[in-house]
């Protein structure tokens, strides 16, 4: 049985066929040794949820992703075993759903649309569209003048009404991404504008490794 957390999420997502998802995607993901990585207890109960949710809707192998705004880490799971993990970015003011807030929201998503296949690293975008000018890419822990936005992105999309989906708590219409940034020394701790930032050759790598329809759970 799903928990109530997701419970409804659920069934939006199978009404609106969401999780359609390609036999064998992600199949080229190198597989961890789970005993190196000591996961905190809310990705482990994250974990559990997203998978019963999965199992539900007969997509128990499919990949998907959990990020934890407390260690600013983000988890990518396929067949319910952690195959990467990365260190990352969210809001520099914390968690939180409002429009306008600059938050990373919490819940659970999907990854509605992904831009920038191809691209080279450090490519800029503008309206998720690519500018042809490439970022200088700064691994020391420096502010940029900007919020660059780089070389891929995976848009997110809120599956909880009245936490991130709706009116004045919208992910979507918030733009929250799961991005490449310039200000790679900065990845680690909270410094974004409401996104999830990601080095670039790891943004390109977990982008490869998910396809549209993964479903990804923020929590702290």
């Amino acid at each position: 049985m799903c928990s109530n957390r997701f419970s409804r999420a659920l069934q939006r997502v199978l009404l609106a066929g969401l999780l359609l998802f390609t036999a064998g995607f992600g199949a080229q993901a190198q597989a961890m040794n789970p005993s190196t990585t000591v996961l905190p207890t809310s990705v482990v109960t994250a974990q559990k949820q997203v998978h019963s949710l999965l199992m539900n809707s007969g997509a128990g192998d499919a990949p998907f992703i959990i990020v934890d705004a407390s260690d600013q880490k983000l988890y990518l799971f396929e067949r319910n075993q952690l195959k990467l993990n990365f260190s990352v970015s969210t809001s520099a003011v914390g968690v939180g759903s409002a429009e306008g807030s600059n938050r990373t929201p919490l819940g659970l998503h999907r990854i509605a649309e992904k831009f920038g296949d191809g691209e080279p690293i450090g490519m800029i975008f503008k309206a998720r569209r690519p500018t042809g000018q490439l970022a200088d890419i700064q691994t020391k822990p420096i502010k940029g003048d900007g919020d660059d936005v780089t070389t891929r992105i995976m848009w997110l999309q809120g599956l909880q009404p009245g936490i991130n989906e709706g009116k004045g708590v919208d992910s979507h219409a918030r733009y929250i991404y799961i991005h490449g940034t310039p200000e790679e020394g900065l990845i680690g701790r909270p410094e974004s504008h409401g996104c999830i930032r990601m080095n670039n050759t790891q943004v390109i790598e977990l982008f490869n490794q998910v396809p549209v329809g993964t479903l990804v759970d923020i929590v702290k």
